[in-house]
């Protein structure tokens, strides 16, 4: 019985070193994807419905062959 409570454990330890943040296009308030499934509806603080995906400030170089 202690198997499944052990994967579930890693389940969310996977879950929160990837987590995804999302940025209100109106006022700039960051937000992580487990906050937002929280609410019943998906709104910033200050009331608007549009999010985007904050990415990290790293490019990808890849060389052509």
């Amino acid at each position: 019985m202690s198997e499944p409570v052990q994967e579930n454990n890693t389940q969310e330890e996977k879950q929160t070193s990837f987590s995804v943040f999302y940025s209100c296009m109106r006022c700039g308030t960051k937000v992580s994807q487990s906050e937002l499934t929280r609410l019943p509806e998906i709104k910033c603080i200050c009331g608007f419905r549009v999010f985007t995906k904050v990415r990290p400030p790293v490019v990808k170089t890849i060389k052509a062959y």
